[in-house]
């Protein structure tokens, strides 16, 4: 690997010629020579480096709603980067070609490089996501640092299974919002992902509560998680320990990979649609759903439509100082200046 993707990684323990990994909750400990889980971390010497410093797979200008992120600087653009591999191992993976893949040469974009092309492009914010991006914590760090500096906000799309250690990070030098994936109950994450769900949660309640902005996504995938009493359960938990009015995104689910389960139905999103405002959720959205009306932002106290959508693009926003033109019900959306 060349060596400019390489960093000493920031959050590490050594441990008698093994050294263990705090980036996230597999806390892997490496031998010396080897690679944690994902192959992105290597044990040199007893010390251990990221392979992924600067090294992108994928850049591009997205709509912030692509992430989703329908709260959050409607209508805005994000210069968005991904890496490679991944921390879980979904085997319906929509991104497998970069998430699935140990870190492969890719473009080597420097912090400043990165912030000066969201700048170049127009953007309002930086997005890193893609595959998962708790694997860039030492870049992500420098990058929201100066993102945070030339008035950028500053983004992340993830499985949420970073450690408290590496959330702290994030936060300190600019976090400012993130679409985490709840993908099921206990029992379906650990046997498709290999992962304990209650980090994830734990991390979006300690997101929440140092003012990061918190939004949900819940693919919705045949013979998953597509159970009455598991849905209703991520509903009511997201009331409970994050707040009802945290966007639910919940989204159609297309084969890819591994994974073999007919795309998911229209009729059973609406459903889980119904869940989610039964559960007395104020603001359920449906994803991959090109002009769905549960695409738009409702008021959640008299029915307005407040932002309308189609697809990626916000096509009007009606809201007034943050308030329901109608009945003047505060809405929670960060707007941009």
């Amino acid at each position: 690997m060349d060596g400019a993707y390489l960093r000493e990684v920031l959050l590490q323990e050594k441990l008698n010629g093994k050294v263990r990994c705090l980036t996230c909750e597999r806390r892997c400990e490496v031998a010396e020579g080897g690679l944690g889980w994902c192959r992105t971390r290597q044990n040199e010497g007893g010390t251990l480096y990221t392979l992924l410093y600067g090294n992108v797979s994928s850049l591009s200008a997205n709509p912030i709603e692509k992430k989703p992120l329908y709260h959050f600087h409607p209508g805005s653009v994000a210069l968005t980067a991904g890496s490679w591999s991944c921390n879980f191992n979904c085997p319906w993976c929509q991104n497998w070609d970069i998430s699935k893949s140990p870190p492969r040469p890719g473009r080597y974009v420097s912090p400043e490089d990165f912030v000066t092309e969201t700048a170049r492009h127009g953007c309002q914010g930086t997005s890193i996501s893609f595959n998962e991006p708790t694997l860039s914590l030492e870049w992500s760090l420098d990058v929201f640092r100066l993102a945070r500096q030339r008035g950028l906000y500053n983004t992340y799309v993830t499985n949420g299974y970073m450690t408290p250690e590496a959330l702290e990070l994030l936060i300190e030098a600019g976090l400012d919002a993130m679409n985490v994936d709840i993908k099921g109950d206990a029992a379906a994450v650990k046997k498709h992902c290999g992962t304990d769900v209650e980090k994830v949660w734990r991390n979006c309640q300690e997101a929440r509560k140092a003012g990061v902005h918190i939004e949900v996504t819940t693919l919705v995938i045949p013979t998953v998680n597509d159970d009455e009493g598991v849905l209703q359960g991520i509903a009511r938990r997201i009331r409970q320990e994050l707040g009802a009015d945290t966007p639910w995104h919940c989204s159609g689910y297309y084969p890819a990979y591994k994974f073999t389960a007919p795309p998911t139905p229209l009729q059973n999103l609406e459903w889980v649609h119904d869940i989610g405002i039964e559960e007395r959720l104020d603001f359920v959205y449906l994803g991959n759903v090109l002009g769905h009306p549960y695409e738009n932002t409702y008021c959640p106290a008299c029915g307005e439509l407040l932002i309308r959508r189609r697809g990626l693009s916000v096509t009007q926003c009606r809201l007034k100082g943050n308030k329901c033109p109608r009945c003047r019900q505060a809405i929670p959306v960060v707007m941009g200046t």
